[in-house]
């Protein structure tokens, strides 16, 4: 074969694969858009206001790539009833289809969540309910919040046509269900099986492939939403248990910077605890910007007084800027002044203990000043002239009761024990501590 046939023979193959390759990348592509697209969001953890800005992201990103359904895999031992709300409220919004998966519990505001969707799916050994609300001491709430909980749960329940008896057993302990051996004293919790049968789950799926199955798309392409390190920052930031925590940390260590020389470990400690609570709040869109700046002008006027020392006056503007920066970036006004004066309680605790127990060793010696001036350790104001107990003088100046004194060619200032001495009168010393002389006038009893 010659050189110049060789050569056309490799142009003409080049020029077929340019014509190929887009043809079949058109076909792929093709086949791809015919696929439906479905996007799996995890609700695992605590229900949290970290957890509803990350559903409100991943529903953003799922709407806008296309997603044909959203399903939401929920595997949560329930949380704040605030939260649930504002992702029950995301999910309205959607016009996507979502179904909830339940791949393990969804407790409490875990189920909830799982009503508000179009559909719920679960895994063979899934289980849903236990819904009722419970304070931070573990009691039920007050009669307010439980009647305006159980309205929710019943809206829920109704918004697909489901029995809105079982959603209200589930937050109401009253409520009995004989066919499912429910007495009182009980929060209702369906088993998947019991689901099914009463309505609550539309269907059982082990795994993946089977709700793709129920749902009629097999051959659909699958995306997961990741949560990112900042979203975990910010969900663990925004947990009511960290927060309080966060506070305190932060809280105790700008007081003990106050006491303290310069800026050290306690000031960094708290400005980093409190950073970080700024920052979750921050991403989780509960904090602006103004809450932010508050921060900052509050934590330079605390600087300030660490650095210029004053009446304290601009330590306690800093502090309320950074109190009023909180108040801000929180979600819930009366949430947040029940966690600040949590902190206030337990900065005021670990002062106490700080300085009782710690206050003179280690490195809390810097914080207090225990160093004392006495004779014994070589410190002298002014010398005591003891030579002079028992020495007589005279009075230059009328002694009322101090004056001034002759002995000898010396002349010193002097006090009587009270009394009046007039000028030129017999004196002697009784007394002498440092630059205090004191005198008696000698009379003839003397």
């Amino acid at each position: 074969m010659s050189r110049s046939l060789k050569l056309s023979l490799s142009l003409s193959l080049i020029c077929l694969a340019f014509v190929l390759i887009p043809i079949q990348m058109f076909v792929h592509s093709n086949e791809a858009s015919d696929s439906p697209l479905v996007y799996y969001i995890p609700v695992e953890q605590t229900v949290e206001r970290g957890l509803a800005a990350f559903m409100k992201r991943s529903f953003e990103v799922a709407i806008a790539e296309g997603a044909d359904h959203i399903v939401l895999e929920i595997h949560t031992p329930g949380g704040a009833v605030d939260a649930a709300g504002e992702i029950a409220r995301l999910i309205a919004d959607v016009d996507v289809p979502i179904t909830a998966f339940v791949n393990s519990e969804a407790i409490s505001a875990g189920a909830y969540i799982s009503l508000n969707a179009d559909q719920i799916v679960m895994v063979p050994n899934a289980s849903m309910g236990a819904a009722g609300v419970i304070d931070g001491a573990g009691n039920a709430a007050e009669e307010k919040t439980q009647s305006f909980w159980l309205s929710r749960m019943k809206a829920a329940a109704e918004i697909n046509d489901r029995d809105p008896m079982y959603a209200l057993a589930m937050a109401d302990r009253s409520i009995e269900i004989p066919e499912l051996d429910l007495t009182s004293e009980e929060f209702l919790t369906l088993t998947a099986t019991e689901a099914y049968q009463v309505g609550y789950a539309e269907a059982i799926a082990a795994n993946r492939l089977e709700l793709l199955q129920f749902l009629g798309l097999e051959n659909a392409v699958e995306r997961e939403m990741e949560v990112s390190f900042s979203e975990q920052v910010a969900r663990f930031v925004t947990h009511p248990v960290v927060i309080p925590i966060l506070l305190s940390i932060g809280s105790l260590g700008l007081v003990l910077e106050l006491y303290s020389p310069g800026f050290g470990l306690p000031g960094i400690m708290g400005l980093s605890a409190l950073l970080l609570f700024f920052f979750g709040h921050l991403f989780a869109g509960f904090a602006g910007w103004e809450s932010l700046i508050l921060f900052v002008a509050g934590f330079v006027l605390i600087i300030f007084e660490v650095f210029v020392p004053g009446f304290g006056i601009f330590g306690l503007l800093g502090i309320a800027a950074i109190i009023g920066g909180m108040l801000l970036a929180s979600f819930s006004t009366t949430s947040m002044l029940v966690y600040i004066l949590i902190s206030v309680i337990v900065t005021a605790i670990a002062m106490i203990f700080i300085f009782r127990y710690f206050g003179n060793r280690g490195p809390w010696k810097k914080i207090i000043l225990t160093a004392s001036t006495s004779t014994e350790k070589g410190y002298i104001s002014n010398e005591t002239k003891k030579e002079l107990m028992g020495q007589e003088g005279e009075t230059l100046t009328p002694l009322r009761p101090s004056g001034s004194a002759v002995f000898g060619d010396e002349r010193l200032d002097v006090v009587t024990e009270g009394g009046y001495i007039e000028r030129g009168k017999r004196i002697q010393v009784i007394y002498t501590s440092g630059s205090r002389i004191v005198v008696r006038e000698v009379t003839e009893d003397n």
